[in-house]
């Protein structure tokens, strides 16, 4: 039982010590978007995230169920 809180405990430390390593080797410790939309090479590709092909495909169909004016 000690031996697997230890080995969890070491493994957590490792993850954590990479992950300080990442934010301090970062350009003003920030990281890059990860959004898709933000992505040249897939966005050259055509790929767009699940809520613009939604909406696309909204304004498209005249079956749509229109989205309530907020």
């Amino acid at each position: 039982m000690v031996i697997i809180l230890l080995l969890s405990t070491l493994i957590i430390a490792i993850g954590m010590a990479f992950f300080l390593i990442k934010v301090l080797s970062s350009k003003n410790g920030t990281f890059s978007s990860q959004h898709i939309h933000d992505s040249k090479a897939m966005r050259e590709r055509g790929i767009h995230c699940v809520m613009d092909q939604d909406k696309e495909m909204r304004r498209k169909s005249r079956f749509a169920v229109s989205e309530k004016s907020k």
